[in-house]
């Protein structure tokens, strides 16, 4: 029996969206995210989703939007960090849930924001919150959703 022609499976990678919460799996995730990038020759976005509880104290003005972002800009700043100057690292920082919209939740924001920065691969992560990580950190149970609807391939670590 005569072995078939595999189509060309090559994957091309410009854009790696990984979404981050200041949480341990997500600075793994960050690094696995830089890895492919620097395997494609591709850029990275991080997007740190907020938590429902930072978005709400947002929302009713509890909390400075601006002094939100400046906090987990360190985080942010880590992710760069993790990329060598080949791979250039853009963020942004979006509320993962709303208190007015019910289908606005870390999963559809991931998924907007991957089709808003033309992301070609997404990297997330998929384990749950430890001890050590800050209060909230949203993305422990994101994954399934992401890979259930996501149009990109997506790498769950």
């Amino acid at each position: 029996m005569a072995a078939r022609a595999r189509p060309d499976m090559t994957l091309e990678v410009e854009t790696v969206l990984v979404p981050v919460d200041g949480s341990e799996a997500s600075g793994t995730a960050a690094e696995y995210a830089v890895a492919i990038a620097e395997r494609y020759d591709a850029d990275v976005h991080a997007l740190f989703v907020l938590g429902d509880d930072v978005a709400r104290e947002i929302e009713t003005g509890e909390a400075d939007e601006e002094a939100v972002a400046d906090g987990h800009g360190a985080f942010l700043d880590d992710v760069r960090a993790y990329a060598d100057d080949s791979v250039d690292v853009a963020t942004s920082i979006m509320h993962g849930f709303s208190t007015t919209r019910k289908t606005h939740h870390p999963g559809s924001v991931i998924l907007d924001c991957a089709d808003d920065v033309g992301a070609d691969f997404v990297v997330l992560p998929r384990e749950g919150r430890s001890s050590a990580d800050p209060p909230g950190a949203v993305l422990e149970k994101v994954a399934e959703y992401v890979l259930l609807y996501a149009s990109q391939p997506v790498l769950s670590v």
